[in-house]
C-alpha cells in the first residue's frame, strides 16, 4: 500500500513540475475572514487543529492531504497540529512562538519593513561575478564595540557592518542557517549559548535568538527581510545556508510528527547526525523545492548554500534549480559535494561532487584547491602546498608530494574543468574534471567547520617563528596573503569566511559550533594593528572585480586564454616544469575583453626568492611582495622577473 502510495504522489507531483498546482504545502494560509489549514498525514491518522482553546477535526482530502478552515479573523492566534496525539506546527510553519512549540497565524504583508515592496535583488550577470563572504551572525557582530544589536539580524542594518562590507568589495553574504533551529533556548539568551546552527527545527521560519524579541513572532521576520533590505541597498546579496539532510533529531521533528518515517531513509546516518531525510520521497522533495521557493519570494534571498548536497538526489537537485530558474536564473545554488557517512541512496544517484555534469549551473565547494594550499581536512598538523614549499630542506625531499599539490592547484585555479596543461591524474582527490564550467566550483581555502586559515597555518607549517609564536607575525601574514591570492585569482567562484582579513584565528579551535564568544567572535582590533591584510584583501578582491580575465566563466574561454607558464629557476635552465614551489599562469589575449592584454600570475611559496622567465615585453606590476596598486607599483621590461618568497607576484602589458 505504501508503494502504490508513493507512486501516486509522484504522478502528482510530476504535474505540479508541469505548472499545475495540484497541491501546496502551505499549511496555514491566512485571511481576515478565514485561515485554512492544510496537513500532509497518513490515510489513516486522527488529525485536528488545536486553534487557540479551540479543536477542530481534519478532513481527509485528496493526496493524503487534510484540511480544516476556521471562520473569521484568527490573526495571532496560536495553532497546533495533532497527529494520532503528536502535536507539532507542522513542517511548513512560517511563525511561531518562542521555542517554536507552536505554530501563529499572521498576515505576513504585517512583517513587510518600509519599502520592502520596492526591494530589489542586486545585478549579477555571472556567478562568476560573485565574490562570497561566509557570515556567522554572532561571529561577526558580537565584539564589535560599536554594534546597536550584536548577534542579531539587525547587526547587518548598520552602517559600521554596511561600511565594512562595501570597503572589502564582497557583493554576497552567506550566512550560516538562520531558520529556527534546536540548540539554543530562545527563554534564556542570556546565556549567550552559541550555535553554528546545523540542527534544523522549522525550515521556513528565521531563528528567534538573532531577533530582538524572540516571544513576537512577527519581529523576526520583520527583521530577518530589514537585514535583507539593508544589504540589497548595499549591493549585497544573501545567501542562505540550508540543511535539508537532516533535522535536529527524529522523534521530536516536525516531520515524525506528522507522517511517520515517510520524510527519513532509515537505517542509514549520511548527515553524521544520526538521521538523514529522503529527498527523493515525493513529497520531501516537494518541502524542498516550497521551502526554496518561499525563502525567495517571502524574504527575497538570492542563492542557496546546500548543507551536506552529497546526501540529496540528482533528481531534486535539478528540480529546484529548473524551480529556482522560473522565478529568476540569477539565484545561484551550491553545495558540499559530500556526505558525512554513507547514504541510503547508490552514489551514482546522488548531489556528490563528481556527479555535478549532471546537475548544470549548481555549484560545488573544491577541496582539491583547499586542501591543496593549506593540507587535509582530516589532520590539521599535515602542511599542503604552502607550508612544504616554505620549509625548504623539507621541500626538497617531497617533490614528489608537492607535485601532486602543484597540478591539485592547478586543477583549482582552471575552475576544475579539463584543460590541456593539468594532469588530472596526479590531482589528490578528482582523476576526472568534475565541472562543465568554471562556474560550478567554489574556490576557497577555509570555511566555518574547519580551522581558519590563521590557525592552520599555524598548526601545519612546522617552523618555529610561524607555530611557537602566540602574536601574528611577518612570515604567516605572507602565505595567508599567498593562499587568497590563489583564491581570488583562480576561475572558479571565490569564496571567503569571514574575519580572514582581519587574521582572524579561533585559538586553534577545529570545530567550533558550540564554542564561545572567546573563540568565534572577529577580531576587530585586528583592523588597526594590522591595516595591511585588510589593504590587501580589499585591493585583491578589487582587482578581481575589475578585470574580466580572472573571471572569464566559460571553460572554452579558460582553455583559450589561461595557459600555465613553464616555470624555471633561472634564465639559463632548461624548459621544465620545476621547482614545484612556484605556479605561473598567464591570462593572455586580452582575455574576457579585459583592458589589459596578459596578465601573468605568479605563486611562490618557497622561503626564498625565485626567478621567473616571462616573454619578453614591458610589464606593470600590480602586485608584489604583500602590496597591491592597480594603477602599478613598478615598471620593467624584462625577459625574466623576481618574485619575492612567500608571495604572489602580479604583471601586466
Amino acid at each position: 500500500m505504501r508503494t502504490l502510495y508513493s507512486m501516486m504522489l509522484a504522478a502528482t507531483l510530476t504535474a505540479c513540475g508541469s505548472g499545475q498546482q495540484a497541491f501546496h504545502f502551505d499549511e496555514m494560509t491566512y485571511s481576515s475572514s478565514e485561515t485554512v489549514f492544510r496537513l500532509f498525514a497518513p490515510v489513516d491518522a486522527r488529525c485536528l487543529v488545536v486553534l487557540g482553546e479551540d479543536s477542530l477535526p481534519m478532513q481527509l482530502g485528496e493526496d493524503s492531504i487534510w484540511t480544516v478552515t476556521a471562520r473569521g479573523d484568527h490573526k495571532g492566534k496560536s495553532y497546533q497540529f495533532m497527529v494520532n496525539g503528536q502535536s507539532s506546527p507542522g513542517v511548513f510553519a512560517k511563525a511561531v512562538t518562542v521555542n517554536s512549540e507552536k505554530g501563529v497565524v499572521v498576515d505576513l504583508r504585517d512583517t513587510d519593513p518600509v519599502g520592502w515592496e520596492s526591494d530589489q535583488r542586486p545585478a549579477c550577470q555571472s556567478p562568476a561575478d560573485l565574490v562570497i563572504y561566509e557570515m556567522h551572525h554572532r561571529d561577526f557582530s558580537i565584539a564589535r564595540p560599536d554594534a546597536k544589536y550584536p548577534g542579531k539580524f539587525l547587526a547587518l542594518t548598520e552602517p559600521w557592518a554596511i561600511d565594512h562590507l562595501t570597503s572589502l568589495g564582497i557583493n554576497a553574504v552567506h550566512i550560516l542557517p538562520s531558520y529556527d533551529y534546536g540548540s539554543i533556548d530562545e527563554t534564556r539568551l542570556e546565556d549567550n549559548k552559541y550555535n553554528w546552527g546545523y540542527d534544523p527545527v522549522n525550515y521556513n521560519v528565521p531563528e528567534g535568538g538573532y531577533s530582538t524579541d524572540p516571544y513576537q513572532p512577527e519581529v523576526r521576520i520583520r527583521e530577518f527581510k530589514q537585514m535583507v533590505q539593508a544589504l540589497h541597498k548595499a549591493g549585497i546579496r544573501v545567501i542562505l545556508d540550508v540543511v535539508y539532510n537532516h533535522t535536529y533529531d527524529i522523534d521530536h521533528s516536525n516531520f515524525q510528527r506528522t507522517y511517520p518515517d515517510y520524510y527519513y531513509r532509515k537505517g542509514s546516518n549520511g548527515s553524521g547526525c544520526g538521521n538523514e531525510t529522503a529527498s527523493e520521497q515525493p513529497m520531501m522533495r516537494r518541502f524542498m523545492m516550497e521551502s526554496v521557493k518561499y525563502w525567495i519570494n517571502e524574504y527575497h534571498i538570492d542563492g542557496f548554500r546546500f548543507d551536506l548536497m552529497g546526501c540529496h538526489d540528482i533528481e531534486t537537485m535539478n528540480e529546484i534549480r529548473k524551480a529556482v530558474d522560473e522565478i529568476d536564473p540569477s539565484i545561484f545554488i551550491y553545495g558540499e559535494g559530500w556526505s558525512a557517512g554513507a547514504c541510503g541512496l547508490p552514489a551514482e544517484q546522488l548531489g556528490l561532487k563528481a556527479n555535478i555534469p549532471q546537475m548544470p549551473r549548481i555549484a560545488a565547494f573544491s577541496d582539491e584547491i583547499r586542501d591543496a594550499l593549506r593540507g587535509p581536512f582530516s589532520d590539521d598538523h599535515i602542511p599542503g602546498w604552502l607550508g612544504l614549499s616554505m620549509m625548504s630542506k623539507i621541500a626538497s625531499e617531497k617533490t614528489e608530494e608537492l607535485s601532486v599539490l602543484k597540478e591539485s592547484l592547478k586543477f583549482g585555479i582552471v575552475g576544475a574543468i579539463r584543460h590541456p596543461q593539468v594532469d588530472v591524474s596526479k590531482v589528490n582527490y578528482s582523476k576526472e574534471p568534475w565541472a562543465l564550467e568554471p562556474t560550478q566550483m567554489i574556490s576557497y581555502v577555509s570555511c566555518h567547520d574547519d580551522m581558519c586559515l590563521v590557525d592552520r597555518l599555524k598548526a601545519s607549517v612546522q617552523n618555529t617563528k610561524v607555530s611557537k609564536l602566540s602574536s601574528l607575525n611577518t612570515q604567516l601574514v605572507s602565505l595567508d596573503l599567498l593562499a587568497q591570492t590563489a583564491v581570488f585569482t583562480s576561475q572558479g567562484v571565490p569564496f571567503m569566511l569571514s574575519g580572514e582579513e582581519l587574521l582572524r584565528d579561533k585559538k586553534g579551535v577545529h570545530n567550533s559550533y558550540e564554542s564561545p564568544d572567546s573563540v568565534n567572535q572577529l577580531p576587530w582590533h585586528h583592523l588597526s594593528e594590522y591595516p595591511q591584510v585588510f589593504e590587501y584583501y580589499k585591493n585583491l578582491i578589487a582587482l578581481r572585480r575589475h578585470h574580466p580575465a580572472f573571471r572569464l566563466g566559460s571553460a572554452d574561454l579558460v582553455r583559450q586564454h589561461l595557459e600555465f607558464l613553464p616555470v624555471q629557476s633561472s634564465a639559463d635552465a632548461a624548459v621544465r616544469d620545476t621547482p614545484a614551489s612556484l605556479v605561473a599562469f598567464r591570462l593572455k589575449d586580452n582575455a574576457g575583453g579585459d583592458a589589459w592584454r596578459n596578465i601573468i600570475v605568479v605563486l611562490n611559496a618557497a622561503s626564498q626568492q625565485q626567478t621567473l622567465v616571462i616573454p619578453q615585453g614591458r610589464y606593470t606590476i600590480v602586485c608584489s611582495d604583500g602590496q597591491i596598486d592597480e594603477n602599478g607599483l613598478s615598471t620593467l621590461e624584462a625577459s625574466s622577473v623576481d618574485v619575492p618568497a612567500c608571495s604572489a607576484l602580479i604583471l601586466h602589458d
